[in-house]
């Protein structure tokens, strides 16, 4: 799958993959625009129109399209067997195409009438779409692997998150939720980022990192504890979440089992690194790496957090908002900047010159993107993030200003090599 001379018998068609990838690169866009605008409301409430807009822009247009884009591919690869439908792949994608910047629309206006209704409403399609196709491929495969497992747990995590986000919606309307909106904002924030997003990135990136690092490292017995204590650190939260208050102690029993797995997780990883074959890291697997450890820092945030509830029972917002990006702008991002060009590259590559591997001498798939663009792009990163980071914390302005500048090059830069390599010509040495 990501290799020259691969076989593609179990490939996916670039087709499917393709759009996934370029969307998510415009959705990164598009955020880091709406960043830079509208950096001055990181100094107030969380909850404000604009930053919903960014929020879910991250969350469904950047984060959740690239994943689909990517399991598509990964997936049928895992289980060793072709993906059920095409067909299904499209409709997964054209739902989600259509509805992210309906709802997106509805944000920003905070009309949570028909925009942000209709949208949700299609985004929840475009899940379905995939859970099916996703179930039936694993269904008609013989070949178990956790790493799948992984994948159509946290899809079923994801759709009961957009459930319930559609469902605040309608309840800014109809009232069909026994309290008001906000007060179901940290359940669906937390069965997203924990459900969806952390259970995915471990399960996926427990395959793609050993095998980028060329490492014969394997311990399938530590992925199921990792998946035990993600999923019932998740489902304690929610029982504590239903039926305990919001500055209970208890509620940092699921933290810690979050926090325990992600360290399991980070030992996987150095395991992993420490059996390379390959001495040599090269740079998007660094930055991937990175995001491990990145990982830790919205726990410790969340902790901290809980904490201070214990303590006052007021809300810290500068706190809750840095906790918020770090998530998406932090671990998040880094990884997906960093697993993009090991992944898309190859995709692209088979798509041109797997029928003239070994035949011909072809350019390799690292040589179908700009590594220079890539490093800036990883420098302007790393310092937006720190100068955004910091100015939500200290509310300082100047800082915001910066980091989202940084950013929005960050997001240039990736754009720039994703369409260099998508719309790549074939070259023959």
């Amino acid at each position: 799958m990501f290799g020259p001379g691969t076989s593609t018998i179990k490939n996916t068609s670039y087709k499917v993959v393709l759009p996934f990838y370029l969307y998510a690169a415009l959705s990164l866009l598009v955020a880091s625009i709406f960043l830079l605008i509208d950096s001055s409301n990181f100094t107030g409430h969380y909850f404000h129109p604009h930053i919903l807009l960014i929020t879910h822009a991250m969350a469904l247009g950047w984060g959740t399209m690239i994943i689909l884009g990517a399991s598509h591919q990964l997936v049928p690869v895992l289980i060793e067997s072709k993906l059920y439908s095409n067909t299904l792949a499209y409709l997964s994608f054209f739902f989600a195409a259509a509805g992210i910047p309906i709802l997106l629309y509805g944000f920003y206006i905070f009309d949570m009438g028909w925009p942000a209704q209709l949208g949700g409403s299609l985004v929840i399609l475009s899940i379905l779409a995939f859970i099916i196709n996703m179930a039936k491929s694993m269904a008609d495969s013989k070949q178990e692997s956790v790493h799948a497992i992984y994948v159509f747990t946290a899809s079923i995590w994801l759709v009961l998150t957009t459930i319930l986000g559609l469902a605040q919606v309608l309840n800014f309307t109809k009232m069909i939720l026994p309290s008001g909106s906000l007060h179901y904002l940290t359940l669906h924030a937390h069965a997203g980022i924990v459900g969806w997003f952390l259970l995915l990135m471990i399960g996926v990136a427990s395959r793609l990192i050993p095998m980028f690092l060329i490492s014969k490292y394997s311990n399938v017995p530590l992925l199921w504890s990792i998946y035990a204590l993600i999923n019932g650190g998740l489902l304690s939260f929610v029982i504590f979440f239903l039926f305990l208050p919001s500055n209970s102690f208890y509620l940092l029993i699921p933290v810690m089992f979050i926090l325990f797995a992600i360290v399991l997780f980070i030992y996987y990883c150095y395991k992993a690194y420490a059996l390379r074959l390959r001495k040599q890291v090269d740079n998007q697997v660094r930055l991937s790496l990175l995001s491990i450890l990145m990982l830790l820092l919205p726990v410790v945030i969340l902790m901290c957090l809980l904490i201070f509830l214990l303590k006052y029972p007021v809300q810290n917002i500068h706190i809750t908002l840095a906790y918020g990006f770090v998530i998406f702008f932090g671990w998040l991002t880094a990884i997906i900047l960093g697993m993009t060009f090991k992944t898309l590259p190859f995709i692209v590559w088979n798509k041109i010159y797997h029928h003239l591997s070994g035949i011909r001498k072809t350019p390799n798939p690292k040589d179908l993107f700009s590594s220079v663009i890539f490093k800036i792009m990883c420098f302007a990163y790393i310092l937006g993030f720190i100068l955004f980071a910091s100015g939500i914390i200290l509310a300082k302005l100047i800082l915001l200003n910066m980091g989202s500048v940084f950013l929005l090059i960050t997001a240039l830069l990736y754009n720039w090599n994703v369409l260099k390599i998508i719309f790549h010509q074939q070259v023959i040495e």
